[in-house]
C-alpha cells in the first residue's frame, strides 16, 4: 500500500528511527549531494547545491529527523562524467545514507551506475534523460522525463497553438537536444503535424546562413530548437534576418543566460519547464517568501529542494536510515507535496506531476499555466 503522509511538519517528526537510546536519537544522517562546485558546470549548478542546503537547515532547524540531524557532504563532480563518477564512488566511501544530484543528465547516469551498484538511493533534482532511471530501482528523480516534455510540446503545438508545421533545429553534439527532437517528431507527426525542414549543427558552430535561407523559403508557422544557450543565439539570428514565427523550446531554456544571448529578441514563444515564482500553491508561497527576497530562485533550486526534502520525507516514513529501506519508501511516494508541485513516483522512478509552460512575448517572459500529464 502506498502511503499518503507527506506533509512535512519538519518540528513534529517523531518517527523512532534507528533505536531507542539517547545516542541513537542524536546520531546524525549523512547523506551526499553531487555537483558541479568547479568547471564549467559550476555557474549553472550552484542554484541546485543551494537547494539542497536551504532544505538541509530546514530540516534540521526543525529538530532534524526523530531527533536525528542531517549531515550534508558535498563533493565536486567537476562538471564531467567521470568527475561525477568519482564523487559517487567517495559517496560510497562516505557511506552516505543517500546522494542528491547531479544535474546534468551525462554527470547523473554515471553517478547512477555506481549508486545502482551500491545500493545507494540516488535522487536527481533537474536530470532529464529517460535512461537516468532506467539504470535501476535506487535511482529517483523529481523532475520530469525528456519524453515527457517532448510529448507535451507537440502536444500543446498542435491542439493549443493549432500549428500542424514545424522545422527543427537540433544541436548533433548534445544527448538532450538530440532526444527531444526524435521524441518531439514522433509526436508531432503522429498528430497529423510534418516537418518543413530537420536540420542539424554543431555546438561549435558560429555560421546559420544555411539554416537561415531554407526556413525563410519554406516559412513554417513553428521552429523547435531544443538546446541551451545556443538556441537562444539562434534564434536571435533568425529574428534579425526576419524570420517571422513562433518559437519553441524545451526547460534547458530555462536558465538566466538564455536571454542574455538571445532569447531576449524572441517576438512570440514558448517553453517548458519546471516551476516558476508565479506558482500559487501554498508551498510555492512560502518557499518564495522564505528565500525570493535575496536570492533568483531557479527551478533547478526549488527541485532539489524537493529531492531532498522527499529524502527526508522518506527516511521518516522508513523509519530507518538504511539504503534498502529508503529505498523501498521513494518508490512507495504518493502525492508529496513539494514546492514544484505534487510528486507521486511511478514504477520507473519517476514523477507523475504537471509541467510548466512559459509564454515569450517581444523578449518578455511570464508564466503562462501548468499541464499536468
Amino acid at each position: 500500500m502506498r502511503h499518503r503522509r507527506h506533509v512535512l511538519l519538519l518540528s513534529a517528526l517523531t518517527i523512532l528511527l534507528a533505536g531507542s537510546s539517547p545516542a541513537a536519537a542524536n546520531e546524525r544522517i549523512q547523506i551526499a549531494s553531487i555537483f558541479a562546485f568547479s568547471g564549467t558546470a559550476a555557474v549553472t549548478n550552484g542554484p541546485s547545491a543551494q537547494g539542497v542546503r536551504w532544505a538541509v537547515q530546514e530540516v534540521n532547524a526543525g529538530g532534524g529527523i526523530a531527533g536525528r540531524p542531517l549531515d550534508l557532504l558535498e563533493i565536486d563532480n567537476a562538471s564531467t562524467p567521470i568527475g561525477s563518477k568519482i564523487a559517487a564512488e567517495k559517496a560510497a566511501t562516505a557511506k552516505v545514507a543517500a546522494i542528491i544530484g547531479p544535474a546534468y543528465s551525462s554527470h547523473c547516469i554515471a553517478a547512477a551506475r555506481v549508486a545502482q551498484r551500491q545500493h545507494i538511493p540516488l535522487i536527481t533534482n533537474i536530470a532529464t534523460d529517460p535512461d537516468v532511471t532506467r539504470v535501476g530501482d535506487f535511482i529517483f528523480r523529481v523532475c520530469f522525463s525528456d519524453t515527457f516534455q517532448s510529448k507535451l510540446l507537440a502536444r500543446f503545438a498542435s491542439q493549443e497553438l493549432g500549428i500542424h508545421a514545424a522545422a527543427i533545429l537540433v544541436n548533433a553534439n548534445s544527448d538532450y537536444s538530440l532526444g527531444l527532437a526524435r521524441d518531439f517528431r514522433l509526436h508531432f507527426e503522429q498528430m497529423g503535424g510534418r516537418l518543413t525542414q530537420d536540420m542539424y549543427y554543431k555546438e561549435r558552430q558560429d555560421s546559420f546562413d544555411e539554416f537561415i535561407a531554407a526556413i525563410k523559403a519554406s516559412g513554417p508557422p513553428l521552429i523547435f530548437i531544443p538546446g541551451h544557450l545556443k538556441s537562444a543565439l539562434i534564434a536571435k539570428r533568425l529574428v534579425e534576418a526576419g524570420v517571422a514565427a513562433t518559437f519553441l523550446g524545451g526547460d534547458g531554456w530555462d536558465i538566466d543566460d538564455f536571454q542574455r544571448m538571445g532569447g531576449d529578441t524572441i517576438p512570440l514563444g514558448y517553453y517548458t519547464t519546471h516551476w516558476m515564482e508565479e506558482m500559487q500553491t501554498q508551498r510555492s508561497r512560502q518557499f518564495v517568501k522564505r528565500y525570493g527576497g535575496n536570492h533568483i530562485l531557479t527551478s533547478s533550486c526549488a527541485l532539489a529542494y524537493d529531492a531532498t526534502m522527499l529524502l527526508a520525507d522518506a527516511i521518516a516514513r522508513a523509519g530507518s536510515s538504511q539504503h534498502d529501506a529508503i529505498r523501498q519508501a521513494l518508490a512507495g511516494t504518493d502525492g508529496f507535496q513539494g514546492v514544484t508541485g505534487k510528486i507521486s513516483l511511478d514504477s520507473n522512478g519517476d514523477p507523475i506531476k504537471p509541467a510548466v509552460i512559459i509564454k515569450i512575448v517581444k523578449g518578455r517572459f511570464s508564466y503562462l499555466k501548468q499541464v499536468k500529464p
